[in-house]
């Protein structure tokens, strides 16, 4: 079972002058009153009871006092802490016979229960430390969170690169109609070369056919001449007609091929060369963004089954409260971050982690609740109420809503009926504050 307080008595600490109080149990109990009345000085005077010398308030004695402060509190367990003196020395009474004092006391008081704006105005990454620090998955989230983030930047930089590439893909010209490769001028140029050699042979067989005319020619002229050399020119011109036949024909199936198609395409052979080459560069460049794309997609995948282990391992944790995480290195509750939460919010996830730190410890103090409403305030006390917790609070009000009014350093009685509190748990056996402050 937590510790609670049962019972506190103060006399001549800060603006105390005389108080004895005896909190609710459980849920919220208000000390209310306006500014300067004392109301922060019990809190004070709880705290330096339970905590030690580390919350003697600096000017700890009441100006004007007589006597020096005295405090008493009474604990659940049946524990009397008692504070007198100028020093303040300090007496701890256990019902149980164990060896007493400050050590006994750190066992079950939780230092942020006595200082919780300790807490409350810590950093967004020391609030996330400490939560991680009592579910003990610290160094687990932070070396996910890394790889996350590694992979983030990595995705991101590959993602700007990848839009780059398609940006400069779409802007580069495009020629439809080019050849898929760069044309080559040396091969046009033997093509050439090759057609201009056919046709110089056909040129030489021309000739040599006029020449055979020719010959012809002047055979017959002579046969008419020299009819004495009838039978030879006779045999000559039978031939020399032979061979012009022949050659008459295989003149006649020459044709010669045109280089003017290979001349257009070696005077068009850059700019040719210049649309391949335009082209190429242009499916480079959307293959590059396509294949940064899908590094950019893989590298999604990998970190959503990073978060998807991140979130099991928060899932598994025995969180202070339910909905709480740490996000980017950040507290969150129920999705939102620290300061994006209510008053109310963040004083039910800050009591929650002063419990799960030490569960022992079932009290926290809670100073200026006037930022809160009314409504909101009840449906605090009822979550403390609901979780077992005590919590002694302070608010600048003297309504219905606080269970004890201090007026000028003392417990005033209420104007008006004060609305009902939770019944006072009993004192532990053989505990009692009869007779009045001390």
């Amino acid at each position: 079972m937590s510790v609670k307080i049962t019972a506190l008595q103060a006399e001549n600490v800060k603006r105390i002058k005389a108080v004895q109080i005896e909190p609710a149990p459980t849920g919220l109990t208000i000390l209310g009153g306006n500014n300067n009345q004392g109301k922060t000085s019990v809190l004070d005077a709880i705290a330096w009871a339970l905590g030690g010398e580390k919350y003697r308030p600096a000017a700890a004695a009441r100006d004007g006092a007589v006597s020096p402060p005295h405090l008493k509190v009474a604990l659940s367990n049946g524990i009397i802490v008692e504070r007198k003196g100028k020093n303040g020395s300090l007496t701890v009474t256990d019902p149980t016979g164990k060896r007493a004092g400050q050590t006994l006391l750190n066992e079950f008081v939780e230092q942020l229960a006595l200082d919780l704006p300790r807490f409350l105005n810590a950093s967004d990454k020391d609030k996330a430390d400490t939560l991680l620090k009592i579910i003990g998955v610290g160094d687990q989230l932070a070396a996910l969170d890394r790889e996350i983030k590694a992979m983030y930047d990595k995705r991101t930089a590959i993602g700007q690169i990848a839009a780059q590439k398609k940006a400069y893909a779409e802007e580069l010209q495009e020629y439809p109609e080019a050849p898929a490769e760069p044309v080559s001028a040396v091969e046009l140029i033997r093509r050439q070369q090759d057609i201009l050699a056919k046709n110089g042979e056909n040129q030489r067989k021309r000739m040599r056919a006029a020449e055979l005319e020719r010959q012809a020619q002047a055979l017959q002229q002579k046969v008419a001449a020299l009819a004495g050399q009838l039978w030879a020119a006779q045999e000559a011109y039978d031939d020399a007609l032979r061979d012009l036949e022949t050659a008459r024909k295989s003149a006649a199936e020459l044709e010669d091929e045109s280089t003017a198609e290979i001349e257009t395409a070696l005077a068009d052979v850059e700019d040719t060369n210049r649309k391949v080459r335009a082209n190429l560069d242009k499916a480079r460049a959307r293959e590059d963004a396509q294949e940064m794309a899908g590094q950019y997609d893989l590298l999604t995948a990998r970190i959503r089954q990073k978060r998807e282990q991140r979130t099991a391992l928060l899932d598994g944790a025995d969180l202070p409260l339910p909905g709480l995480g740490v996000e980017d290195g950040a507290l969150t509750y129920q999705g939102k971050r620290w300061g994006d939460l209510s008053g109310s919010d963040q004083l039910r996830v800050a009591t929650a982690i002063v419990r799960k730190l030490n569960p022992d410890c079932g009290f926290v103090l809670l100073d200026k609740l006037e930022q809160m409403d009314l409504s909101t305030l009840r449906d605090f006390g009822a979550w403390l109420e609901q979780e077992g917790l005590q919590a002694i609070a302070t608010r600048v009000s003297t309504g219905g809503e606080c269970q004890i009014i201090i007026e000028d350093g003392r417990v005033a009685e209420p104007a008006e009926p004060a609305e009902p509190a939770p019944a006072a748990q009993p004192a532990a056996p053989g505990y009692s504050f009869q007779g009045g402050l001390f």
